[in-house]
Parts: C-alpha cells; structure tokens; sequence
C-alpha cells in the first residue's frame, strides 16, 4: 500500500494522512518554497508545521507566514482544493493556561496561514512557560488552554484538536475535564529507541491517535541511524535505515512526520510501500531505549 493511500480516522471525524511532511527549523520562504513543491508533486497531503521552542526561555520560531505563502501558490500549481490538504500546527508553551492568548494565537496562525480553519491544532507541552514544572498550576492551565480550543473548534476554526508531549498521567488528568472532547492525536517522541509501549497502548484503548515525531532521530544525534540492527535489518529488506524507520511507525498504525530538505530525502522517506517482517520488527523492537528530546515526564 502505497503511503498516499493510508489515511486514519480521527476521533473528530475527519481522516487525516499517516505520512505528513514535518517543517521544524525549515526557514527561508525560497527554502520553504521547494520543500513544499517537492512534497506536493511527490504526494504528500499532511503539513506539520513544528515549532521550536526552548523550553525555559519559551522562546517560539514561526515559520507559518512563508508556509502560508507557498501554499497559496502551490495549491494553485497541483489544483489542490483545501479539503484535500491537511494542515496541523501547534500553541505555544508561552500561550498556555490564558484563554485570551489562546485564541490570538489561533487567529494569528490562520492569517499567517491564509486558511479559515485549521486541520488539527495540538498544544505543544503540557507545561507552561514560565511556571516551574513541579508547580501543579500546570494542571489548571492545561485544562483552560483545552477548554478554549474546544470552544474554538466549536466555532469551526480548528477541525481537530489534540496535544504533544503528553504522557498518560497528562491525558488521564486532561480526560477527567475535557468539555466532551477528548483529544484527537497526541503527538510524541516515538521510535524503535523510545518505543512508548504503555502510552501507545493506552492512547490505542482510549482512541487518541499517535503520532511520532523525532522518527530517525534529530540532527544532532544520527545514532539511530546508524544503529547496526536498523542497518541490517535495511540491507536485508534493499532500502534505507530511514525507510526502515518510518516503515516501523507506520506498520504499527502511527503516524509519522519526517523532516526533509533535499529533494531525494523528500521522494525517500514517501516510498514506504514494503514491508518489515515480523521478525524484523522484534529486532527493531527489542532495541535498547534512549531518549533524544526534551522530557516531559518532569512536567506535574
């Protein structure tokens, strides 16, 4: 089956595509500009817009305006209507827990995105900039940053809306006070180092789709990539260690959101139409387990 093809149902409703194309720290609207024309004439139809943040200083890169710009054109270029295109971005750490903040930062996101809804909007930490992360205001905030978007999705501007980073004490906590609307997608580290295997489970059993991010790793640290059994087991199969990767998520029904700037990483990480077998999978998931990004099980 090829990657174009494999969609999940929200519990919103509304199918979104497995295989989306993440932007984090993609910058320049030229830059931008090509990234998005390649993954579009290739056939990805999911755009994640991710945004950088440090995590004590709050400090948020946006690169939505030049997204919105590009898609503009593009769209316009592959005759893709807006229903066919599915975009998600994300609240910032430094807008959670104030209802007001909330809304300003959706409505800055759909001018900047030129879009009068958005697909799927997910807050980014359960903490809040800040706040310290033993503080338990972090739970009152995250229930007013939930309870605003559930009253924005009722006004049509957010289709889906869900959370990052969340472990499951945040969602048991969060589900407790959700306003009737639990959380579509949770998006996380997830990958054949940091396999989450309660969480998954968890958000399988309470139909919160996964999906991961940080799937070869980050660019910092190409330790996964060059893992000897994520090689191996790509020799074996005649593809890359990063389709092995991406494959590994996405044969277990988690969605995956590489980032890409060359054009042959672009076309690569879309050709997912193999299989691991299941052995294979037992190899890849009985690696050790090491974390590459922020944590946040230190978050109340």
């Amino acid at each position: 089956m090829s990657a174009a093809s494999q969609y999940v149902r929200l519990s919103t409703g509304f199918n979104m595509p497995l295989v989306g194309i993440g932007t984090f720290r993609v910058t320049g609207r030229e830059i931008i500009h090509d990234v998005l024309d390649h993954a579009l004439c290739v056939g990805y139809m999911s755009i994640v817009l991710i945004l950088n943040f440090i995590a004590d200083t709050a400090a948020v890169y946006r690169n939505e305006e030049d997204i919105g710009h590009s898609l503009k054109k593009l769209m316009d270029k592959y005759s893709i209507e807006r229903e066919e295109i599915f975009i998600t971005t994300k609240l910032s750490p430094s807008d959670n827990g104030d209802p007001r903040r909330v809304r300003e930062a959706v409505e800055r996101s759909l001018k900047a995105l030129n879009l009068s809804y958005i697909d799927l909007y997910l807050i980014h930490w359960p903490g809040a900039a800040g706040i310290p992360e033993g503080d338990i205001d972090n739970i009152k905030l995250r229930s007013k940053t939930w309870e605003a978007l559930v009253d924005l999705k009722a006004q049509g501007f957010l289709r889906s809306i869900g959370v990052s980073n969340y472990n499951i004490s945040h969602l048991e906590r969060l589900m407790q006070d959700c306003k009737g609307v639990r959380p579509a997608v949770n998006q996380v580290e997830l990958h054949p180092h940091y396999r989450q295997k309660e969480l998954v489970e968890f958000c399988n059993k309470e139909g919160i789709h996964v999906q991961a991010y940080s799937s070869l790793g980050t660019s910092t640290d190409t330790s996964l990539l060059k893992d000897p059994t994520v090689c191996r087991v790509a020799q074996e199969l005649g593809v890359s260690p990063a389709r092995v990767l991406l494959k590994w998520a996405l044969q277990q029904g988690i969605g995956i959101i590489p980032k890409a700037v060359q054009t042959t990483h672009i076309f690569d990480n879309f050709q997912l139409d193999f299989a691991i077998h299941e052995s294979q999978m037992d190899r890849l998931s009985s690696l050790p387990q090491h974390k590459y990004a922020w944590n946040p099980n230190n978050v109340v």
